[in-house]
């Protein structure tokens, strides 16, 4: 059966076509696929896996036309990133209010 695996660097894609027998598990075609060869330093039990977006364990069993996808942690969530980023500009412009207060 056909399967696909997908892994997004910050500058690099990687998508590969895979062939594989019929009750093959994540990690199973994850070992078949060239994925782990090419990226040497990639470590399973530290990435989470997904199949279509929804968490998968790496004993799930795939079907024909089932991508793969291997998630990235994030260095910080979104969210907390924009609220630190919104904080930083509302001192930002405190501090640009009070100068032009004082002079």
């Amino acid at each position: 059966m056909k399967i696909n695996i997908v892994y997004a660097l910050p500058q690099q894609q990687y998508f590969e076509s895979v062939d594989v027998p019929d009750e093959t598990s994540v990690e199973q075609a994850l070992q078949i696929s060239q994925l782990l060869q090419r990226f040497p330093d990639l470590d399973l039990s530290e990435h989470k896996l997904g199949i279509y977006g929804k968490l998968a364990k790496a004993s799930q069993a795939l079907h024909e036309g089932d991508r793969i996808e291997i998630y990235r942690s994030l260095p910080r969530k979104p969210r907390d990133a924009h609220a630190a980023d919104d904080k930083k500009a509302r001192i930002r412009a405190k501090k640009t209010r009070r100068a032009s207060e004082s002079t």
